[in-house]
């Protein structure tokens, strides 16, 4: 497939935003959503959606009701701009249909972009693995018309990951690692998580592999005695989940887990690294690599380090 200089592309969640641009086709984005803040360059973009609730600085109890209320009635949490996106005239929108709380319904947009004179197409990403993202890479770059491109970049990510693998299989011991999605109320590990976790050289007693995380319990954290706990809430930043510590620390068995008494509990940006499954999902593996045998992972790469806020608690 040949090179289209003149598709116009708009993205509608950051994973997306960033695979855009990680095949070096920033400047084809004419619109990404109001959640899109990597790299810097396309906060310079037109925001194309809105959430009702994005910035108010809710509760995470609240936050959950909300999203839980919103959907339990069918509406959508997210609204698009639909005058803003007819005169971007995409060629081409890039959305998902995984979860219904990270962009807006699938349904919305379809049903909108058949409303145009001239149709984009919309490319829907629905991962549940590493490999499922890398293969959503590489059709989004052959979509662009950039095969190449999504063929070079997933072998570089490939690569970094089969390192942390390789490196991660003398490890002599495989800790028990609960990685938290949600804090108030406590969400368990889901989709590549637990599959990052075990690469990195642990396991997760909670986490459900290729499927969405679920509620759980705190009796359920307690009786998993995590040795390490991690902490990416969807969506939060680092600073933003340390708010949520003192809910964790109120609870029962607190300071008997053994990860407290190692101080082995870190709280990582979970908006920037674990939750959007694009290029730095790989970023996401070495993090919890270096979480989980720092023995074997002292020195993460320039990168990586320049761009984790990750903290002992």
């Amino acid at each position: 497939m040949h090179p289209d200089p003149r598709l116009r592309v708009v993205s509608l969640l950051p994973a997306a935003t960033e695979i855009v641009a990680a095949l070096g086709l920033t400047d084809s984005l004419v619109g990404v959503s109001h959640e899109c803040d990597y790299p810097a360059e396309v906060n310079r973009k037109p925001r194309v959606t809105h959430c009702a609730i994005h910035g108010k600085g809710l509760p995470s109890a609240r936050v959950d009701a909300w999203v839980a209320d919103e959907l339990a009635g069918a509406r959508s949490l997210y609204t698009l701009d639909a005058e803003l996106l007819r005169d971007l005239a995409p060629d081409v929108v890039v959305t998902q249909q995984l979860c219904d709380v990270c962009a807006p319904d699938y349904a919305s947009v379809t049903q909108w972009a058949a409303s145009l004179p001239k149709p984009p197409r919309v490319v829907s990403l629905s991962p549940s693995s590493l490999a499922d993202i890398f293969g959503d890479i590489k059709r989004v770059a052959s979509v662009l018309g950039h095969f190449e491109r999504g063929e070079a970049l997933v072998d570089s990510l490939q690569a970094r990951v089969e390192r942390v693998r390789s490196k991660a299989a003398v490890a002599t011991t495989r800790p028990r690692c609960c990685h938290l999605e949600w804090i108030d109320p406590l969400f368990c590990s889901g989709h590549w998580t637990p599959e990052l976790v075990e690469i990195a050289g642990g396991t997760d007693p909670l986490g459900r592999n290729g499927l969405p995380s679920v509620r759980i319990s705190w009796n359920q954290v307690r009786d998993a005695k995590p040795q390490i706990l991690v902490l990416a809430c969807c969506g939060y930043d680092a600073a933003r989940t340390l708010q949520d510590i003192a809910i964790l620390e109120s609870m029962p068995g607190w300071n008997t887990l053994p990860a407290v008494i190692d101080r082995r509990v870190h709280v990582v940006d979970g908006s920037a690294y674990f939750s959007r499954p694009g290029p730095r999902i790989v970023d996401s593996l070495e993090i919890l690599a270096e979480l989980l045998h720092p023995e074997l992972f002292a020195s993460r790469p320039r990168s990586v380090s320049a761009l984790t806020r990750a903290a002992a608690v």
